[in-house]
């Protein structure tokens, strides 16, 4: 499944660049992530807890990050695993930062693979429901490192919990509102 965002951060550029750099103060904003720990040559070991509907999934596995300063790009390559419910999870993501007037313009390209009983709620829109609500957060968690007046206050910032039934529900009435536009927008 294709994943692609553009987000703005009301930052200057070099701000958001050196976050994006500081992979543990990173990960902090992104909902249910956990860095268990830096294996050397940009190799993470780590966890994302999601609620998929009626489902809990805990992918374990390593993440690979890259970054090109000079182009301000970057690269996250993951592969976890829920060991409990049998699924699998990989994710391509590219990532530009570029500066626009005041604020930083942040485009996010990912490609998710699910197989195993999560890939199920791929089919249903939940994901990408899903994918909305942790760009949210993550940007609200962004501003507010970004914000903060020292590295320890910085320290204390972390994404907020996004609740897999309210995503459900709101998946729910994202298609049944889809589903009436295109009835009603089709006799138009």
């Amino acid at each position: 499944m294709k994943i692609n965002e553009v987000i703005e951060v009301d930052r200057k550029l070099d701000d958001v660049w050196a976050l994006f750099q500081n992979v543990p103060e990173l990960a902090m904003c992104l909902p249910g992530a956990e860095l268990t720990e830096a294996k050397g040559d940009n190799v993470y070991a780590g966890n994302v807890s999601v609620k998929l509907g009626p489902m809990t999934a805990k992918f374990e596995g390593e993440a690979t990050v890259a970054s090109d300063v000079a182009a301000r790009t970057g690269s996250v390559n993951g592969k976890g695993v829920d060991k409990r419910g049998g699924s699998v999870g990989q994710v391509k993501v590219a990532y530009a930062l570029e500066q626009v007037g005041g604020r930083t313009r942040v485009t996010v390209d990912a490609d998710v693979l699910l197989s195993g009983a999560a890939a199920q709620f791929g089919r249903t829109g939940l994901i990408k429901e899903m994918s909305s609500r942790l760009i949210g957060e993550f940007v609200s968690c962004l501003e507010a490192k970004l914000a903060a007046s020292s590295n320890e206050e910085a320290a204390q910032v972390r994404a907020g919990d996004v609740k897999g039934f309210s995503l459900f529900f709101a998946s729910l009435l994202a298609g049944i509102g889809r589903f009436f536009k295109r009835l009603f927008g089709s006799r138009s």
